[in-house]
């Protein structure tokens, strides 16, 4: 927790101001039964009515300002919380957009979800709470004891008993549950997951009849979040009765200790009222301290688990600035080479990628074609340095791409993913995604024409009520799967970058279609190097170089032609596509 406290620094006055008139309204709130005492004393033994008046009177103006003290302090606390809370979540939220896809595969999704959401709640509810009642039911405990020996000494010798061994209690079952709520807060993780997957694999579950075995996985997945949920609520549920039994026990002792003080004339009947007021004060705040520490317990837990997230740093460090002073590597028209690069991902056990070498020229079309799970998108995610290369290097106009500074190495690459990704917008919106604020003013609508005509998209733009004004749902919901992916490639293409990655990003299209996008992509002003991952051999077959895969090595690299001719791998697919011609 303290790592976060940084966060609260914005709002010192407001975390100062908020305890301070919570220990006004204490103070006020400690008069109460002496007021009382003195009434019973003065005003009802005494049978003075004017003066009963009078303290009532003095009640009023002592609650008046109590509930003016209490809704300041709860202004300054919500405001603390809620500030705290957001400059959380957009430190958290900054933190996870600088981590590498490396540090994000092994988290996980559905944790930094869990991380972002709920857990920081859990914090913002601590912070509240604690801002309005940590130092407020502390006071009010032992100002009461205090007070009771203002009193009398002896009677309030109780008090002595009885706070250590409500302390003990409260901060005991606090000891017990906090690494129980942590281990909620991970199994909440987990059904977060699984509803993830079903969610976004719901069409893959129906058409393989799986919908009644993830049913019962997510059940007890469910059931068992709800089974460690209720046995900490019972821990933490212990608290109420077991100081209620403590409370009520001594409240039993001292006014029977208060009745034999009365009848030999030590203490009057007020003064014990007032000491069963103050025994009852302390019961109000240690009920609420035990809430508040099975708060503060949830708030801590899910504090750390949020503070683990900014424990993780990125793996791929950056210069600031390309030297400019580094050497260049192979020859002025080479813009990609691969020098004997292996992949293994985190915690993986083998190696995704072993041993690729090869090298494009600028203006060049390479095609990478391969099985399923045969290292394609590996490949050329690392030439955004989404991955880094674990054995060998990858160098982009001769340079390692170790060595540029992030953004300048993606400024250089329009990336398409095989999943299509559109944000809730305009289509314009969408198209200026990828450039920054500065760029977009100089856009012009004709650039985004001819980014959507290049696609296969004016097509269906021109028919869109609005045009370039439609507005997409979130996730591209109202478009079909073959429109999004060319959206998706016309935004890239809006950036007009060196290098063009397709990675089987026109699945979805039909084979017309996609050897127009092929075309226009061929025919495009400039020189651009254009990476297409596909497992069509027809989207690759006029490539200038193809690169075969198998189980994550080069099985063969050259034309359509010489690979047909001398590369098994190559064949089969071919001819898995294509009728293999008969030979007179």
């Amino acid at each position: 927790m303290k790592r976060l406290l940084k966060y609260l620094t914005a709002y010192r006055k407001e975390a100062v101001l908020a305890p301070l008139f919570k220990m006004l309204e204490a103070s006020f709130e400690l008069f109460v039964p002496l007021v009382m005492a003195s009434m019973i004393d003065r005003g009802i033994t005494g049978r003075q009515p004017a003066y009963i008046w009078k303290m009532g009177a003095l009640l009023v103006l002592l609650g008046i300002i109590g509930l003016t003290c209490s809704l300041t302090a709860q202004f300054f606390s919500a405001k603390a919380a809620t500030g705290f809370a957001a400059k959380l979540k957009s430190a958290l939220f900054a933190h996870i957009q600088r981590l590498s896809f490396s540090e994000m595969d092994t988290v996980g999704t559905s944790t930094m979800i869990t991380r972002m959401t709920s857990d920081v709640n859990q914090v913002q509810s601590g912070v509240n709470m604690t801002l309005r009642l940590f130092l407020r039911s502390p006071f009010i405990v032992f100002g009461a004891m205090v007070m009771a020996f203002t009193i009398d000494v002896k009677a309030a010798l109780l008090f002595v008993v009885v706070i250590p061994l409500l302390s003990i209690v409260v901060f005991g079952i606090m000891y017990v549950t906090k690494p129980l709520y942590k281990k909620v807060q991970s199994k909440l993780d987990e059904v977060l997951g699984i509803t993830r997957e079903n969610l976004t694999g719901a069409r893959v579950i129906r058409a393989f009849g799986r919908e009644e075995s993830e049913r019962a996985r997510f059940h007890e997945s469910v059931e068992e979040l709800n089974r460690m949920q209720i046995y900490v609520g019972k821990l933490s549920a212990l608290t109420g009765p077991v100081t209620y039994l403590i409370v009520n026990g001594a409240t039993i002792a001292l006014i029977y200790t208060g009745a034999v003080r009365v009848d030999t004339g030590i203490i009057t009947q007020g003064e014990v009222v007032a000491l069963v007021n103050y025994m009852s004060q302390i019961l109000v705040e240690l009920i609420k301290l035990a809430n508040l520490i099975v708060t503060i317990t949830k708030a801590l837990a899910c504090a750390n688990r949020v503070a683990d997230i900014f424990e993780i740093q990125n793996s791929q460090e950056a210069p600031d600035s390309l030297n400019p002073e580094k050497e260049k590597v192979g020859q002025p028209d080479e813009i990609c080479r691969f020098e004997h690069v292996g992949l293994t991902y985190q915690n993986a056990a083998e190696e995704s990628l072993t041993d690729i070498d090869f090298v494009v020229k600028r203006g060049q079309t390479v095609g990478i074609i391969g099985g399923t799970g045969s290292g394609k998108s590996s490949l050329v995610n690392m030439i955004p340095r989404f991955y880094d290369a674990t054995v060998g290097r990858v160098l982009v106009d001769g340079i390692d791409v170790r060595d540029y500074p992030v953004e300048m190495l993606r400024n250089k690459i329009g990336l398409v993913l095989q999943k299509a990704v559109l944000f809730k917008g305009t289509i314009r919106d969408n198209l200026l995604f990828a450039l920054q604020d500065v760029e977009k003013e100089s856009v012009t609508d004709e650039q985004l024409m001819r980014a959507l005509e290049i696609a296969q998209a004016k097509e269906f733009v021109d028919q869109k009520e609005g045009g370039l004004d439609f507005v997409i749902a979130q996730g591209g919901k109202n478009l079909s799967g073959g429109q999004k992916q060319r959206m998706t490639i016309a935004r890239a293409l809006v950036r007009n970058p060196e290098i063009l990655i397709l990675d089987d990003s026109a699945s979805a299209l039909d084979y017309a279609t996609d050897a127009r996008l092929r075309a226009a992509i061929r025919n495009m002003q400039g020189e651009h190097t254009v990476f297409i991952v596909s497992q069509r051999a027809s989207s690759i077959m006029h490539a200038d170089q193809i690169i075969v895969l198998e189980d994550g090595r080069v099985a063969g690299i050259g034309t359509h032609d010489e690979l047909l001719a001398g590369c098994s791998v190559y064949q089969e697919i071919y001819y898995s596509q294509f009728e293999k011609e008969v030979q007179a």
